[in-house]
């Protein structure tokens, strides 16, 4: 049983879903969408992640905006679901990022956290749409598909994270709540990451394995306290404060 010390210099986060209650946030725009297509039977929640799913197939390919990504998503969706309606509905998607809410344990922590730690956004998304996010705070750097012209899963966006850092690799501690864009595309480029799960989802077995798995954005203050990886057994399954999701 080998122990290591856990000591970055540069956090960055994740937003959406990580930061800021997306689900919650965006439930009432889609609802609108599928009320103007006549559409009121769909569950909303399920098409909400199938047109997610769709968005996160489509990061992998030549870069595209990400409004247009949601409007080709949403088209998509609509089909699926066998709905006639306008893709560029989406609007009402987008005109809800004004009100989007962030996790309650999220300003504290960061509160917390800024004062030793640099702190960065990295996030699928693009810049106006970031700026109209109320995170009600300053953050050292942001990274967005727009800045990258590219996405997570492919690594694109997490190389433009490790060539602005201004910190080796090694001194970056990442969050992100989405296995299939922040595992996926962090790992594989030699990143620690802290997976935030917050719906303790299951990890599918293609992911690359976290870190770290947490609650919350607010266990990373006892996680980086304490300081020490490796030597205490976890799944990464199950949230677990503190503990590696791995051996």
């Amino acid at each position: 049983m080998t122990q290591s010390m856990l000591s970055p210099s540069l956090l960055s986060f994740d937003v959406f879903g990580t930061l800021v209650d997306v689900r919650a946030g965006s439930y009432g725009a889609f609802r609108a969408i599928l009320r103007e297509c006549g559409a009121l039977n769909v569950d909303v929640k399920a098409f909400w992640e199938h047109w997610e799913e769709r968005n996160i197939a489509h990061y992998w390919e030549p870069y595209r905006s990400y409004k247009d990504i949601c409007a080709l998503s949403l088209a998509e969706t609509l089909h699926r679901y066998q709905v006639r309606g306008d893709p560029a509905l989406i609007r009402h998607y987008f005109g809800a990022f004004a009100n989007f809410e962030v996790f309650p344990d999220v300003m504290p922590a960061l509160d917390a956290l800024s004062r030793k730690y640099r702190l960065a956004l990295v996030s699928n998304i693009d810049d106006d749409l970031l700026d109209q996010t109320p995170l009600n705070r300053a953050f050292g750097l942001h990274c967005t598909a727009q800045r990258a012209r590219g996405y997570k899963p492919d690594g694109t966006l997490f190389q433009y994270l490790i060539a602005h850092a201004g910190v080796p690799k090694r001194a970056i501690l990442h969050s992100g709540q989405s296995q299939f864009t922040d595992m996926v595309g962090a790992k594989p480029l030699g990143l620690t990451v802290a997976w935030i799960n917050r719906r303790g989802v299951a990890l599918h077995e293609s992911v690359p394995r976290p870190d770290f798995t947490l609650r919350g954005v607010g266990d990373l203050l006892p996680l980086l306290e304490t300081g020490v990886t490796g030597g205490y057994p976890s799944s990464a399954n199950e949230p677990y404060v503190g503990r590696p999701a791995r051996w």
